[in-house]
């Protein structure tokens, strides 16, 4: 009776671990910034990723590796670095708490404030055939933030020891990427 009890539970176990993988394999996984500006650089779709490259999005991971954001988290009580403390990062990078298995190749959680930030883990629409259809591409990942005030305001917002307000026109005309109008 013992034997088969410790046989069931290693069945049982061996079912949970693989249902565990099957949601890992099921979830987005971020392609990173370099995946996404393969296709997102030319004038005709907008050049996002040189908007991007030259924001201060992309530089916002690289301002926690410095000496002022790590007196700021001992400051504010934290025991960690700036770089590695979850209240700084959760509006200075993406993946950096995910499992390896959700991160691409091309990702790197340095990229900062990068694409997949605001529009989700890119996996499963950033392949041409999917961008072309935008519900196909929402119905695969893809985040279009309805209300872009609301969504910046999650980050840019009092929380932070570091804001002194934000002026949505302002800050939107610096990082404004649509897709041009096809003429």
């Amino acid at each position: 009776m013992k034997n088969i009890m410790s046989f069931l539970l290693v069945v049982l176990f061996v079912s949970f671990l693989n249902a565990q993988t099957e949601t890992v394999k099921k979830a987005h996984s971020f392609v990173g910034a370099a995946t996404c500006g393969m296709c997102h650089k030319s004038e005709k779709a907008g050049k996002q990723l040189d908007i991007w490259s030259k924001s201060k999005h992309a530089q916002a991971y690289k301002t926690l590796q410095t000496k002022e954001a790590d007196a700021v988290a001992k400051e504010k009580g934290f025991e960690t670095p700036a770089a590695k403390t979850e209240a700084c990062l959760k509006c200075h990078a993406v993946g950096y708490n995910l499992d390896a298995a959700l991160l691409g190749a091309k990702f790197k959680v340095e990229d900062g404030v990068q694409c997949e930030s605001c529009h989700g883990a890119g996996s499963d629409y950033k392949d041409m055939k999917v961008m072309k259809n935008r519900d196909d591409a929402v119905s695969k990942g893809l985040v279009m933030p309805g209300d872009i005030e609301k969504f910046c305001i999650t980050c840019h917002n009092s929380e932070s020891p570091s804001f002194k307000g934000f002026n949505y026109t302002e800050m939107w005309s610096k990082i404004n990427h649509s897709i041009p109008e096809i003429k």
